[in-house]
């Protein structure tokens, strides 16, 4: 079936992100009620929704994979990713933000922005995603509006500018009132398809509303000189004219729109997706995509036109039954079915067999996906995520996706080698599908090692084994993955002499390594005087020998982060320098080196934020001492505290069971990975 031909102007390309359980899901399966997508909604608690469609999500009542959902509404097409909210599968909503063209921050009514919720926001910055906030929950005992809305100025220097306001709260919470229209949309109930009525503001509230339009004005004219000249000469501004405004400085990431409603009571998610098309943008909004000609090196752009040529980044590379299924944005031209394309980051050809419209785990087959779309393709051998997909004769090379190292670590045992070569399959299929998951041996132990970003993700990848791929698997205890370094400076002059039937093999080097400031990374640099006469394949040599010796370490075979290893001089032995000569010369003396260099091995150490009651606080602070952390801060926010610890990987296994016990089971904890750190 071919996908209708919508005008871009009303495509709106947007994610949902939050906090674990602000009500992400939920929402989401509101408005695939309300848009005609779904004809029951689904329910968490349940286990039957429509993105959390994974049966693991299903069974866990979390959201671990992004998952595309399209949702027509009035006019406008909705293309919805409904993202994770732990802090593991963060790789998630990095991947979706990269392709989305606008998001709605979810937030709590009653906490407002919680740990997570900065992280997200955050990613959002980094790609400049324009995005309104929904206050969720205000039917919950607590529910603040005011206090959920400064916490985006407190927490996240954010702009929220609220066009709505609340009617009531907590069991009191009736609707909103539109500030723009300064009208009150009434629910009238809680069931399906709850039917809502416009209505007067009642006179109890005009006061407190007609404050908030005011304020609103006020917020928006910092920017709009024409909206400030009639607020000033107190002219009458239109509805049209404010929205117009919002639009226009939504767009360009001046102010964050704020609404609200309670999704679980199916009130405000109407006016909510009403304000999705009137205020984030389409891909016509938004600048060219930019990238590099990969031919010549010379910066290039695309403009999201169907006239352009083909341009499109993969996001997600996930397994569909039994099957490669990859996700990607067109940016420009259209992708067509049975096309060949071409893969810029990886430099093949490839071929699309199958194109979809995605709605949660279901496929609508379509003919093309044209710019500013979403969809999923089969039959792309090569790709893996953040490649670029383009026209082979326009080539260009789109910005990749951040990628995160895995801080964790399990080893992971057959039942029966005989299923050893479906596990190897299998842990290749993940690897494609997750690039913060890695697999492989320890050299010295022979063991299988799996490696991610935190103690649930693992559990998650090692239950889909089982589950998914029938393996009989079992696990050890975690452990935290090193890295090594060096904490002064050393040098070595190293001659490597070898006599072989072939020939004789001589090369000398002088290697000097130095320590450099954290996150700077490795580098090799090549000291050798500019006017000699030195073959770029034996220097090339030279180096690979240098990677592979910090690739490998020196303490306990990690890789050496924050080190600079200079070449200073070479012994150029006439017929018998040849690169291999050089490679085993360097090796030894990087080894050397470095063990002069005072290595050291690192842990990582991570960003841990506790919340909770306060009258726990002293408990929890006094425990995270015990596990040696450095406290950095403690915030009280209404009844709650919230702490700020950085504190080494290893001393958090088993958290969260010490957590709930100090507290009652009413503590909450996310860390995230912050830097390595000195092993003490």
């Amino acid at each position: 079936m071919a996908k209708k031909k919508l005008k871009q102007q009303r495509v709106r390309n947007i994610g949902i992100i939050a906090h674990i359980d602000a009500g992400k899901t939920t929402l989401t399966e509101r408005f695939l009620y309300y848009t005609g997508k779904t004809h029951r909604i689904g329910d968490v608690d349940e286990g039957n929704t429509v993105t959390d469609w994974m049966e693991l999500e299903q069974e866990r009542g979390i959201t671990i994979t992004a998952a595309v959902a399209d949702c027509p509404w009035n006019d406008y097409d909705i293309h919805l990713i409904d993202t994770p909210g732990h802090v593991d599968f963060t790789i998630e909503v990095e991947r979706s933000l990269r392709v989305l063209d606008g998001a709605i921050v979810v937030l709590n009514a009653v906490d407002g922005v919680e740990p997570q919720t900065e992280t997200v926001w955050r990613q959002a910055n980094r790609y400049n995603v324009p995005r309104m906030v929904f206050v969720n929950k205000m039917d919950r005992m607590g529910a603040d509006f005011a206090h959920a809305t400064q916490t985006v100025v407190d927490i996240l220097e954010g702009n929220p500018v609220p066009i709505q306001w609340p009617w009531g709260a907590e069991n009191n919470f009736n609707g909103v009132f539109d500030l723009i229209e300064m009208k009150g949309i009434f629910w009238t109930g809680e069931e399906l398809g709850a039917s809502f009525e416009e209505r007067e503001i009642p006179s109890e509230y005009e006061d407190e509303v007609k404050a908030a339009r005011e304020k609103m004005i006020e917020s928006l004219a910092d920017f709009d000189d024409a909206l400030a000249d009639k607020f000033l000469m107190e002219e009458e501004i239109t509805a049209e004219e404010l929205r117009e405004s919002i639009r226009k400085h939504t767009i360009a990431g001046d102010i964050t729109p704020v609404l609200c409603g309670t999704a679980l009571r199916n009130k405000g998610v109407q006016p909510l997706l009403d304000a999705v098309g009137h205020y984030l943008p389409s891909p016509a909004d938004l600048p060219p995509v930019k990238g590099i000609d990969p031919t010549t090196g010379e910066a290039a752009s695309r403009a999201s036109e169907r006239k352009e040529p083909l341009s499109a980044l993969v996001f997600k590379v996930m397994m569909d039954e039994g099957r490669r299924l990859t996700y990607f944005r067109v940016y420009s031209g259209v992708l067509k079915l049975n096309e060949q394309v071409y893969n810029a980051t990886r430099e093949k050809d490839d071929r699309v067999a199958r194109l979809f419209v995605m709605h949660g785990g279901k496929k609508q087959r379509t003919d093309e996906i044209p710019a500013g779309f979403l969809g999923a393709a089969r039959g792309l051998k090569f790709c893996m995520t953040g490649d670029t997909i383009c026209d082979k004769e326009h080539p260009i090379l789109l910005e990749q996706i951040n990628n995160m190292d895995p801080v964790i670590m399990v080893a992971l045992e057959l039942e029966s080698s005989k299923d050893k070569d479906d596990l190897d399959a299998a842990l290749k299929k993940l690897a494609e599908e997750d690039p913060t998951f890695r697999a492989a041996e320890d050299k010295n132990t022979g063991q299988l090692i799996l490696s991610g970003m935190g103690e649930l993700h693992l559990d998650i990848l090692t239950s889909r084994l089982q589950r998914e791929f029938k393996l009989k698997v079992r696990t050890g205890n975690p452990q935290v993955v090193h890295r090594e370094t060096i904490t002064a400076t050393g040098k070595s002059s190293v001659t490597f002499e070898r006599e072989l039937d072939s020939g004789n093999l001589a090369a000398g080097v002088t290697i000097e390594v130095e320590p450099l400031e954290e996150g700077t990374g490795s580098v090799f640099e090549n000291k050798l005087p500019e006017d000699m006469e030195f073959p770029s394949a034996w220097l090339e040599a030279i180096e690979e020998a240098a990677e592979q010796v910090w690739d490998t370490g020196v303490v306990a075979g990690y890789p050496m982060v924050d080190v600079k290893v200079s070449l200073l001089d070479v012994q150029v032995f006439e017929g018998q320098s040849l690169p291999p000569a050089w490679r085993a010369a360097t090796a030894q003396a990087v080894q050397e080196a470095f063990q002069q260099a005072k290595p050291v091995m690192l842990e990582p150490l991570m960003m841990v934020e506790v919340v909770v009651q306060s009258d726990a606080a002293g408990g929890v602070v006094g425990d995270l001492n015990a596990r040696h952390a450095e406290i950095k801060t403690m915030d009280h926010r209404n009844n709650k505290t919230v702490i700020k610890a950085v504190v080494a990987l290893r001393q958090m296994f088993g958290y969260t069971t010490e957590l709930r016990s100090m507290t009652q089971g009413r503590g909450i904890f996310t860390m995230k990975f912050d830097s390595f750190g000195h092993t003490h």
